[in-house]
């Protein structure tokens, strides 16, 4: 037996099947056990699980961020453009927010109002029914097109680059695979998913990178990283014949190629608003903080969540290391010739260095956790849409249904989730280049979403006809901004005719700029609405804003140890930006 062969041999086959067996059965043991402790189907419990551990928690928020655009998308980032991606994934510090400041708000509306189930509750809550309608709109819309089908679309290219399996084939499994997985483990079984593929995702990632820097080094670890970052240095070339280099994280030079994408101190702020809404405010992530809020002290219940998040800020210091780096040795790899190694797209980075640094059968037991990995990501998003359509459009409509009617209305809306995901793939595949089509949406959709929830909890006086304007205007601003992206490739093409010359700084405006001045206009906006309409309830202000049950209720929650533990997570964030600076 070859135990050095660069391609899946029988072995790693048998260990991948019968690990997927083992664990399905581990999943549906867990979800058939929590089903014996419910005595009966719950639709809750089908979509936020019950109490899990601090470290459950924590894995679980990791695992749902980790999906096949990190696989594919952030390792093929590194190899193309090195770490300057690193901005949007070394956000540890951010998941402090939702810990620290998002969580208390969210347990502090279940005592005063009632369950506060999803994001949609706490915008009817603090503004207006409709304005928690159009943020459930949006982001059903938002997960069906930049969710869904992109994890399903750079899965494909995954499986074809690790598996060899063709893309659609990859594609379409992995979306029904997942689909039939959330409708039968709902949220319990995507918290087991979590836990099992955690560790394994983590060691196989490390694996990858250290054994490519060793391969890189002639055996020596330390001399591939050197390698690596001298090989990044020779990259990114200028007009000028200057070579700008991708090891460093800001690009402050306008001659630099990547400038126009990591535009100086910008990059920053902007992957800052993207990361707010996606970690502090986004049903996919809050979910797995909501579901621990089952009948127990609110200081306990508070205590656990906010731990779940510090441990999930350390998990997210990881996957740079993970997939972003092993991108850039994939490439500094292909470029030396007696390596062995070849790179003919730079998306199929990761695939092609697992295959080719991983000795047998550990091929095998890395890929378990990678498919894992992908379903549990996928399943995430499956479950949130479910859970938004569940209870804010199906119960207000249906009241007094069985439970069992809420569980199988979930279901059904997964399914549809399944097919519109499936569906949009094609249409997906035409629009470019992916990974700048992904963060241009979130670029777009973060603005309103930020707003709205900053301004609604640090100010009592905005109104709720402001909030909701906030959110409606700011995702009509972002749609027509979306559109002239299409029009104008991104601002790249040259338009002619009135309107096109009179509007070019709103199109042709860098992205990240432009969403941090949309971001300001929606504010500003929002506080002069404020000023012409009826002002928000005691009621509405006493629940949301900063009050002395707010802080008797959070300053009971902690110690001095979950402050050291969050200082831990800002610290390793300072420190990587001043090495890659």
């Amino acid at each position: 037996m070859n135990w050095n062969s660069h391609e899946f041999i029988w072995l790693d086959w048998v260990i991948i099947v019968v690990g997927i067996l083992a664990v399905g059965w581990a999943v549906w043991r867990s979800v058939q056990k929590d089903k014996r402790l419910q005595q009966g189907a719950n639709s809750e419990d089908y979509l936020f699980g019950k109490g899990e551990p601090w470290y459950i928690i924590g894995a679980a928020i990791f695992a749902a961020n980790i999906g096949s655009e990190h696989l594919v998308g952030l390792a093929g980032t590194g190899a193309k453009a090195g770490v300057g991606m690193a901005h949007w994934e070394m956000q540890g510090w951010m998941i402090l927010i939702l810990g620290w400041l998002f969580v208390p708000f969210y347990q502090l509306m279940n005592n005063k109002l009632g369950k506060i189930i999803t994001m949609p509750d706490f915008l009817k809550a603090r503004y207006t029914p409709a304005t928690g309608s159009w943020l459930s709109i949006i982001t059903l819309i938002a997960y069906v097109l930049t969710k869904v089908s992109v994890t399903a679309f750079t899965g494909g290219i995954f499986m074809e680059s690790l598996l060899g399996l063709p893309f659609w084939y990859g594609a379409i499994g992995l979306i029904v695979l997942t689909g039939i997985f959330t409708v039968f483990g709902g949220m319990k079984g995507v918290m087991t998913l979590s836990a099992i593929q955690t560790p394994i995702l983590i060691l196989g990632s490390f694996l990858v990178l250290f054994l490519g820097l060793s391969a890189l080094g002639y055996g020596s670890i330390a001399d591939g990283w050197t390698a690596m970052i001298d090989y990044a240095k020779t990259l990114n070339v200028g007009e000028d014949g200057v070579a700008y280099g991708t090891n460093h994280m800001f690009h402050f030079e306008t001659g630099d190629p990547l400038y126009d994408d990591y535009p100086g101190f910008w990059v920053f702020i902007g992957a800052s608003i993207i990361g707010l809404w996606y970690w502090a405010t986004d049903q996919h992530i809050v979910q797995r903080v909501l579901g621990q809020t089952k009948g127990e002290p609110n200081d306990v219940v508070m205590k656990r969540a906010r731990r779940g998040t510090i441990a999930a800020g350390y998990f997210k210091l990881l996957p740079v290391f993970m997939f972003l780096i092993p991108g850039m040795v994939a490439a500094a790899l292909a470029a030396r010739p007696d390596s062995g190694f070849t790179l003919s797209d730079p998306d199929t980075a990761f695939g092609s260095m697992v295959k080719f640094v991983l000795p047998a059968g550990v091929k095998g037991i890395v890929t378990i956790g990678f498919i894992s990995a992908l379903v549990a990501s996928l399943a995430a998003f499956f479950n949130s849409c479910a859970t938004l359509f569940t209870e804010d459009f199906y119960k207000p409509m249906f009241k007094n249904k069985s439970e069992s009617t809420y569980v199988l209305v979930g279901r059904i809306a997964t399914i549809v989730v399944v097919i519109l995901g499936i569906v949009w793939i094609p249409v997906m595949m035409s629009l470019g280049s992916l990974y700048d089509y992904l963060q241009g949406i979130q670029s777009l959709l973060a603005p309103a979403m930020v707003a709205v929830f900053v301004m609604g909890i640090f100010s009592k006086k905005i109104t709720p006809k402001a909030g909701e304007a906030g959110m409606i205007i700011g995702f009509i601003l972002g749609m027509v901004r979306l559109l002239t992206n299409i029009l104008t490739n991104s601002g790249k093409d040259v338009m002619t005719g009135w309107l096109w010359e009179n509007t070019g700084w709103f199109w042709q405006t860098n992205w990240l700029i432009f969403e941090i001045w949309l971001l300001v206009f929606i504010m500003v906006m929002m506080v002069v609405v404020s000023l012409f309409t009826p002002k928000p309830t005691a009621e509405q202000v006493d629940a949301i804003t900063f009050t002395g049950d707010y802080k008797a209720l959070i300053r009971k929650s902690w110690n001095k140890w979950d402050v050291i533990a969050s200082l831990g997570v800002v610290i390793l964030c300072a420190l990587f930006y001043w090495y890659f600076w």
